[in-house]
């Protein structure tokens, strides 16, 4: 049985781990190729460590045992020319760049007064910016192919307007933007752009103590138990979180061909978060 995506190649920000893990182990069990991209360094900004090289490597082993290539490469989204080696790198040994998936980003937490600048401007940089030059580096060989699916990994706080984000939620805001534009450019040439919108999801960039802190400031030393009801109570379907393949789903769909006239699309998987009355 031929895979959803089989013969094409996808490029993953973030890749390491997480999201970015599950979405290359998902392409791949369909058939795609993968280009694994990640920072694999200390990010200062944030409470929570970063994916690693180790990580990185883990991942690529996990995606050969599946039968398809892979190509590594450690680098920056701030960077343009780390893109751009990348994107260069994938083309060259795996001839191809069909899919690209916007995943990488950060998150860190403080009320609108007390976000420090370089919070802010990290932010910023890894999570909007960052994605335009991920779209930069992949639009021009996806033009002279005629064909390119990308997928923005936003988040639901791209939709909703939640407390202590403000940096993030700008940041997710405006890769609406940037998304419908793109789509708005590309896809009358043969790229389809749409962003998917998860809820809190089951990855170490949430599953830490500084999150578990921020939900529960009154306990001494809170942990993941301690934040299952009040998260189940910021959705309308009864779960905590959703689970990276829950998101990897919705990136799968998006990048194939059921999804062939879908294009310029906000997909939440946020179990109705984004939707629930406070009433």
């Amino acid at each position: 049985m031929t895979g959803r995506v089989e013969g094409k190649v996808a490029l993953i920000t973030g890749g390491a781990r997480g999201q970015g893990r599950s979405h290359a182990l998902r392409l791949a069990e369909e058939g795609a190729d993968i280009a694994l991209f990640d920072y694999c360094g200390d990010a200062p900004s944030t409470e929570y460590d970063m994916g690693t090289k180790e990580d990185l490597e883990e991942t690529a082993e996990l995606v050969r045992g599946l039968g398809r290539r892979v190509v590594s490469a450690v680098g920056d989204v701030r960077v343009q020319a780390d893109l751009d080696d990348a994107v260069a790198r994938t083309v060259g040994e795996l001839g191809r760049i069909d899919i690209a998936v916007a995943n990488a980003g950060i998150v860190s937490w403080g009320a609108i007064h007390e976000i420090g600048e370089q919070q802010w401007e990290d932010t910023i940089a890894t999570n909007l910016t960052g994605v335009w030059k991920t779209i930069k580096a992949v639009t021009p060989t996806m033009l002279a192919q005629g064909s390119g699916s990308i997928v923005v990994i936003s988040s639901g706080a791209g939709i909703t307007a939640p407390n202590n984000l403000a940096h993030y939620a700008s940041a997710k805001h405006g890769l609406e933007g940037l998304m419908k534009v793109a789509s708005n450019e590309l896809s009358p040439q043969g790229v389809r752009v749409n962003s998917v919108h998860p809820s809190q999801v089951d990855t170490p960039m949430i599953m830490h103590d500084s999150m578990f802190r921020l939900f529960r400031p009154e306990l001494d030393n809170p942990g993941r138990e301690d934040i299952v009801e009040i998260s189940t109570n910021l959705h309308t379907i009864p779960i905590p979180w959703v689970d990276p393949v829950d998101v990897s789903n919705a990136v799968l769909f998006l990048a194939s061909e059921e999804a062939r006239y879908i294009t310029g699309v906000m997909l939440p998987v946020d179990a109705g978060g984004s939707i629930k009355s406070v009433y």
